[in-house]
């Protein structure tokens, strides 16, 4: 590998939330094609390239913006999964669930590694709270 983020686990596994991701947005109606499938597909996208731009930055606070970018990304596909359950567009509920319960590890994993980057976050943020509740779908 010869680039920084293609070493980094969250890289990794933000790649393997892409492919899940993905797998829904193929099975959404054709009539959601310009709208949550284009929205889903932009978010999902969103994260891993915000983790890569942010691994080239030039500080340890460049790197945290960026990645504050593709946890906002990651927030957004969890939204999407609840319209695509409330419009009942799967009869199946699984790949939501799988989709929520990877979203909620790799959101935890961007938390710490934003944490560890000792880069405190500039501008108002909501805290990160563990419900510890299951997925809601």
């Amino acid at each position: 590998m010869a680039f920084k983020f293609e070493k980094l686990d969250v890289w990794q596994r933000a790649m393997d939330y892409t492919d899940v991701i993905d797998g829904i947005t193929q099975r959404l109606p054709t009539t959601e094609r310009y709208n949550l499938v284009d929205q889903m597909n932009r978010a999902v996208t969103s994260i891993a390239l915000n983790i890569a731009e942010g691994a080239i930055g030039q500080s340890d606070a460049e790197q945290s913006r960026f990645l504050g970018y593709a946890q906002r990304s990651l927030v957004e596909t969890v939204a999407c999964l609840h319209l695509v359950h409330r419009r009942r567009h799967l009869a199946d509920h699984a790949p939501l669930r799988e989709a929520y319960v990877q979203a909620e590890r790799l959101f935890r994993q961007l938390v710490a590694f934003r944490a560890s980057l000792g880069a405190a976050p500039t501008g108002v943020y909501e805290e990160v709270v563990d419900y510890d509740l299951p997925p809601p779908f």
